[in-house]
């Protein structure tokens, strides 16, 4: 018979008393061998999100579809295809154990690093950047699956080198393990999308590394002068290089470059402005006949907001509120170090692009070109972003666990 402690080593119990076996579930670990209850208010929000946003492009892509393509419906039927195929990637995501993510972790890692240097060699060119490649009948944007990649391989490694990261023996130590590994680590996924002059991923992608090492225990000094050095490169980057300066030129003075840069600025403020409380009502927005750009895409806030008004904009505010916030809950009510680490990476990437879209829309900050997570018109952000759920509600079974 196996001893008591041999026994506990191997299972996990769970809130209604029931044995689960640890990483040791169908087909070698790879799914769940039963276990908990999700976390039914993260799924409602999620599908809230993905519906509502599926919604949205069929109303602000329908004129913009005609005038291209000559189908009002082009945009539509095929985002109702990949929310299909999302919610399939969802429900696959949160069957597979926890235990599995943590040994893709570094695989996934490799595999972006790869995309990412074949999108700069046989890569196609969309709107001036060249961000996007083929495989097959798919055109995938590699830059998603680098932040996703660059979430886990940071989740791993402070897993894995938890002790010399953040309780070392020497000074030396903790600056290697805790600041110098894990920069690179983030520092050669956002040089590869540089290259790509993709300005809003590369502010994503830092600003998840630095949250993911500070919220490993990392002592923040050890980091403020690398933070620094980012923040001076980023702004070197937008005051030197053509495209982003361009940019910034605009954001300054939209009016003054209204017939150039700054009329899709002006247009999404106009449409927002013109919804008031309540809106013009859903399909009767007038600006997505295209006045505003993108109206589908980077934009589809500004569209939002003109057909349900200032109530419709602070509702996907306050849904993508809720979702952080039961993200949160999930990371920190399980004792995983990976498990935490992951869901905090993915409530970053999904959060912090939201809010950019909406900053960039209301012209708070400077045009980056940046879609709005559920919402925005793409097949491969919206399957990625749905897998990605997957694994939060894969992990909210385990953050019940208790003993």
């Amino acid at each position: 018979m196996r001893s008591t402690k041999e026994k506990y080593n191997n299972t996990r119990v769970g809130v209604d008393g029931s044995e689960r076996s640890k990483g040791k579930g169908i087909l070698g670990g790879i799914f769940r061998d039963g276990g908990g209850h999700i976390d039914k208010v993260l799924l409602v929000t999620t599908l809230l999100l993905a519906v509502f946003g599926t919604l949205t492009v069929f109303s602000a892509g329908g004129p913009y579809a005609e005038a291209k393509y000559g189908d009002e419906y082009y945009f539509i039927k095929r985002q109702v295809i990949w929310l299909i195929l999302g919610a399939l990637a969802m429900v696959l995501g949160s069957k597979l154990a926890p235990e599995f993510y943590k040994k893709m972790a570094i695989p996934v890692y490799c595999l972006s690093i790869v995309l990412l240097i074949l999108t700069l060699v046989i890569g196609f060119t969309g709107n001036g950047a060249q961000r996007w490649i083929s495989i097959g009948p798919l055109t995938v944007q590699p830059s998603e699956i680098a932040k996703f990649g660059t979430v886990m391989m940071l989740a791993y490694y402070f897993d894995k080198n938890k002790m010399r990261a953040t309780e070392p023996k020497s000074r030396g130590e903790s600056f290697l393990y805790g600041t110098l590994i894990p920069l690179g680590i983030m520092l050669l996924p956002i040089v590869l999308v540089m290259l790509q002059r993709h300005l809003s991923c590369i502010v994503i992608m830092g600003v998840i590394g630095i949250l993911l090492i500070v919220l490993a225990g990392i002592d923040v000094r050890y980091i403020l002068g690398f933070i620094g050095a980012g923040a001076a490169g980023v702004s070197a980057l937008a005051l030197f290089t053509d495209y982003t300066k361009d940019r910034i030129t605009v954001w300054l003075d939209p009016e003054k470059y209204k017939l150039t840069g700054g009329w899709q600025t002006l247009e999404g403020l106009m449409a927002i402005g013109s919804g008031g409380i309540l809106g013009k009502g859903f399909g009767r927005g007038e600006l997505k006949y295209c006045y505003v750009s993108e109206p589908a895409n980077d934009m589809i806030y500004a569209i939002l907001c003109e057909e349900l008004g200032f109530v419709g904009g602070l509702a996907v505010i306050i849904l993508f509120a809720i979702f952080a916030l039961r993200c949160f809950r999930i990371a920190f009510k399980t004792e995983d170090t990976y498990q935490r680490l992951l869901c905090l990476g993915i409530c970053a990437q999904i959060t912090v692009q939201a809010l950019l879209n909406i900053a960039v829309v209301t012209n708070t900050v400077p045009n980056t070109g940046i879609s709005l997570p559920f919402f925005s018109y793409g097949g491969s952000s919206l399957i990625m972003l749905l897998f990605e759920v997957g694994i939060l509600l894969s992990v909210s079974r385990d953050a019940r666990i208790v003993g």
